[in-house]
């Protein structure tokens, strides 16, 4: 086993972890937030959970950068570089980071407009708006892993 090759899937597992546990924690706090919302307003449970499911995309992110440097990583796997290996380790440590922060960032921001539909606001709208801006990162995140894919061929 080289180090080229652990490199590669030390950064394959911290993308798919990383961005799991960002999700998981991400949705617990907006799982959290309806539980409490409920007890006020429980015809409000629907739209509760929908915004307390928004932070589980990074974790599908995640999902997406591990599925498409497993198969790059693959067939180059008796041939990987360290450059190769650096790459995907650099690849997994910025799509897992940016998405774990995002995915809390975005469960804070929906817990607390589940909180406020709780207390007899309409702010599902405004809180899927504001949510949108943490996600966002994380999108960017992923752009660039699958550009850095490039890399993988040099």
């Amino acid at each position: 086993m080289s180090l080229a090759y652990i490199l590669a899937t030390v950064g394959i597992g911290l993308m798919i972890g990383l961005t799991g546990a960002g999700s998981a924690i991400g949705t617990a706090i907006g799982g959290q937030s309806v539980l409490g919302m409920i007890k006020k307003a429980p015809d409000k449970f629907v739209p509760g959970m929908i915004l307390a499911g928004l932070p589980a995309t990074q974790g599908l992110y995640g999902f997406v950068g591990f599925f498409l440097y497993n198969q790059a990583v693959q067939p180059l796997a008796g041939s990987l570089t360290v450059l190769q290996g650096g790459v995907c380790l650099g690849a997994g440590i910025a799509l897992g980071v940016a998405a774990l922060i995002s995915a809390i960032q975005q469960g804070k921001v929906c817990a607390n407009g589940i909180a406020a539909m709780g207390s007899g606001h309409n702010t599902l709208i405004q809180t899927m708006i504001l949510a949108a801006l943490p996600e966002f990162y994380a999108i960017l995140s992923l752009v660039a892993a699958i550009m850095m894919q490039g890399l993988l061929k040099a």
